[in-house]
């Protein structure tokens, strides 16, 4: 395949190239069992790209109906009230869009095994990317266990804690994820596809179903509208009161924002395992904006009509009883009258958190391979088995999902808010460093003369939508748990609080300055930054692919004009 180089750039075998504006250079062919700046192909080391064009599009949509929007959203109400969750969702939505785009750009260049780490390495600093391989590893190591911390609150809508304990329904979930991923990325793919399929379906259902009751439509003939904006009121007040306590309460709702939206960059891990990357990764990104205003604004507008944020019923605001519901979905149906459909809604929402605990494990596992992968783990996590499964990488992801036990002794609902403060500032690292990255490729392509017109994909708002979102994502790290510096908030000062909301930031400040003190290494420069390194083989497996497509297809009909007009651009 014809690739851009510009004047004076060499190939990845060194050779120079004729001066010109661009040539066509010949596709390269590394030596076999070799590998190219977190490319694998050698057996035993290498990833197979088993996801197809409908299990990436439906992961990334069913990834973001997780247990932030789910359950996350209560907590959220209660403190803030439904103005501050409607402020807060919509802020952090457009941030997540920025960083969307800027990965998508990347990652249809050059889909590498190594996912995003693989992009800071290559085209900012290595550090920067050893860091953020890091970060977001230790982001799912926690996550994981503060989904199935998000069941065990699923369950105790039927089961209290003093009845049944949280740990016998976490290990249920544990050993049933931990053999989903085992089988490897086929019945992975597979599996999720239709997870998510039902998740979406049963979301869009809620939201139907919301607005029909905030019309009247409920058994109770209620019709509510935006009752509750004025009655307790479209604020809560929180640490101090009037104005001031108003903006708190707003600002201490953009954690529950940021874990709603966390694992939406999840596009930029299974790029290594997806067939024909170059079209479904940037189909995946252009619906992510409808994806974030259907599924996450219209919802939580929604939520607020319907739920009053001072309701005993919501189990984050009623701290006195196990056996409020969850979700706050799940109350504002209750409160609608509706008798039978809670506890359905409720087993619903149980394979939510399920579905999430599954990809979230799946994440951990191909995070520690992308890492060995790019030499920055030890090369025991790099390899694979005959299904193309990182086994190594699987056990110890599994491992730290033990921390989920934590809940058998401790209230589940404060472990949840915990992890989700853990998870919160390392998902904001991790959108900061390919944030930063964005900046650095657009400027080295600029730099090295690649036009726009060469990229498969490039991000609406280009570099500017990179700073803007940048300058959001840094100032929500620095004061998202200000509560944790005011006494009054809990009668003293709250160190947890403080330690779980931002230990991250000098764990990730540590581990970039570290590793340029240990590695003496240097950030990339623009005229030297790799876009071609490895690109040829990724160029080669999808002319096979679109060739074995092709040949497909010619033998079949054009499909009917359904499935061509409402369901082919999805899919």
């Amino acid at each position: 395949m014809a690739e851009y180089r510009k004047e004076g750039s060499s190939s990845p075998d060194g050779a120079d190239y004729e001066k010109g504006d661009y040539t066509t250079a010949q596709t390269h062919v590394t030596p076999e069992g070799a590998r190219i700046h977190g490319i694998e192909y050698e057996e035993g080391r290498a990833l197979h790209r088993g996801l197809k064009a409908r299990h990436v599009t439906m992961i990334a949509i069913g990834g973001a109906i997780g247990t932030g929007l789910i359950i996350g959203t209560g907590a959220a109400l209660a403190r803030g009230g439904p103005a501050a969750i409607f402020i807060t969702y919509s802020i952090a939505g457009f941030m997540v869009y920025l960083v969307m785009c800027a990965l998508g750009e990347m990652a249809a260049w050059l889909p590498l095994s190594s996912g995003f780490t693989g992009y800071a390495t290559r085209f900012c600093d290595p550090a920067l990317g050893f860091a953020l391989g890091w970060t977001y590893f230790f982001k799912y190591i926690i996550i994981t266990p503060a989904q199935l911390t998000a069941a065990a609150l699923v369950i105790q809508y039927w089961k209290p804690k003093d009845e049944v304990n949280p740990g016998v329904f976490i290990t249920v979930f544990l050993v049933t994820i931990a053999l989903i991923n085992w089988f490897g990325i086929r019945f992975f793919g597979e599996f999720e596809f239709w997870l998510s399929s039902i998740k979406v379906i049963v979301i869009c259902g809620v939201i139907l179903l919301s607005l029909i009751l905030a019309l009247g439509g409920g058994p109770d003939g209620d019709r509510k509208g935006f009752r509750y904006w004025n009655n307790p009121g479209a604020f809560n007040t929180y640490i101090d009161d009037g104005a001031a306590g108003r903006f708190y309460a707003l600002w201490s709702c953009m954690v529950s924002a940021v874990f709603a939206y966390s694992g939406t960059e999840l596009i930029g891990v299974t790029v290594g395992e997806a067939q024909n990357p170059r079209k479904t990764i940037p189909r995946a990104i252009k619906l992510t904006f409808w994806r974030i205003l259907f599924f996450y604004i219209i919802s939580v507008l929604l939520l607020g009509m319907l739920v009053p944020y001072d309701s005993t019923e919501l189990a984050f605001a009623n701290k006195a009883s196990n056996s409020a519901a969850a979700s706050p979905f799940v109350v504002a149906i209750k409160l609608s009258g509706i008798q039978a459909l809670p506890g359905i809604l409720n087993g619903c929402i149980c394979l939510f958190v399920f579905s999430a605990a599954n990809s979230d494990l799946y994440i951990a596992s191909r995070t520690i391979y992308g890492l060995a992968s790019e030499g920055r783990a030890p090369d025991i996590f790099r390899r694979t088995n005959s299904r193309g499964l990182p086994i190594y990488g699987l056990a110890i992801s599994l491992l730290f999902c033990l921390l989920a036990y934590m809940n058998v002794t401790d209230d589940a609902r404060q472990i949840f808010i915990y992890f989700q403060n853990l998870t919160t500032i390392f998902g904001l690292q991790t959108w900061i460093s390919i944030l930063v990255t964005h900046i650095f490729f657009v400027r080295a392509r600029k730099a090295q003369g690649i036009p726009d017109t060469a990229m498969p994909y490039t991000a609406p708002l280009g570099i500017y939508g990179s700073y803007f979102s940048l300058f959001l994502c840094v100032i929500v790290a620095l004061t998202k748990n200000f509560n944790a510096f005011t006494p009054g908030t809990y009668g003293a000062w709250d160190y947890k609080t403080f330690i779980t909301g931002y230990l991250g930031i000098p764990l990730y400040l540590a581990l970039i300055f570290g590793y340029k003190f240990w590695t003496k290494c240097e950030r990339v420069r623009s005229h030297n930054a790799d876009f071609y390194t490895g690109k040829d083989i990724i160029d080669r497996e999808e002319e096979e692919f679109l060739a074995r497509k092709a040949a497909q297809d010619s033998g079949k009909r054009g499909g009917s004009w359904f499935y061509r007009t409402f369901v082919a651009w999805l899919l």
